[in-house]
């Protein structure tokens, strides 16, 4: 998701790499769930995300659906994200203590926080959301220990591709003026990436990397056809 904002308004005007130090421990969140609260659509899922749920859920794309996650349009590219529960308005996988029920497998977005991704010369820097965490004193902490990431150099080129992939549908999708086009892409990425199962026990990258050059011959053949 896109935030049309300089970085001085939302950060502390620092950018940093994985084997940074930065102030973002927040200590286990004793006693707080706010950034689990009221999110709305914003926390967006890849697809290894969707890969490691199914797997240690032992469940599918469809059934998340269900309860768990929902789909809206972000920036003209459909996606899943978590959803928000109907009771407290909290992520769907809190239980009444305001614990994470997925925490040794949350998404991405959720291992980020309070950190965001900035992207710039075909790769990405980490900020802090200096407004976001609700907690006041932050421990100090290396980036790459905060995430908590196996194989972080690949996760950060895999987070790197499908990102700039995403921005290629989005210009696809939002240049053309034949109103079949976006429901096309949307389907070919959703079934290619989410429904379709990505084990993340069989070298995620590998087949991840194999569907994404597919992803890019269609998505190019698409816009040829378009212009022809």
């Amino acid at each position: 998701m896109k935030r049309h904002v300089s970085l001085e308004e939302i950060s502390d005007g620092r950018l940093y790499g994985k084997n940074d130090m930065a102030k973002v421990d927040c200590g286990g969140c004793k006693g707080c769930h706010a950034c689990c609260s009221d999110m709305g659509t914003s926390i967006i899922l890849d697809p290894m995300d969707i890969a490691v749920l199914t797997k240690n859920l032992d469940c599918s794309f469809e059934s998340l659906l269900q309860d768990k996650i929902e789909l809206n349009v972000v920036d003209g590219v459909i996606l899943p994200n978590l959803k928000m529960s109907r009771e407290g308005n909290c992520c769907a996988f809190l239980d009444k203590d305001g614990r994470c029920t997925i925490h040794s497998f949350r998404p991405g977005i959720c291992r980020l926080f309070p950190l965001g991704r900035y992207y710039e010369n075909q790769g990405f820097k980490y900020f802090i959301q200096v407004h976001e965490c609700k907690r006041g004193s932050r421990g100090k902490i290396k980036i790459h220990k905060w995430l908590g990431i196996r194989q972080l150099e690949q996760y950060e080129s895999y987070i790197t591709d499908w990102h700039y992939f995403l921005n290629d549908a989005e210009r696809l999708v939002g240049n053309t003026k034949d109103e079949s086009v976006p429901k096309k892409v949307n389907m070919y990425i959703l079934n290619n990436f989410f429904i379709k199962p990505l084990d993340p026990d069989t070298d995620f990258y590998t087949r991840f990397e194999e569907r994404l050059k597919n992803a890019k011959d269609f998505l190019m053949q698409t816009e040829i056809s378009l212009n022809t």
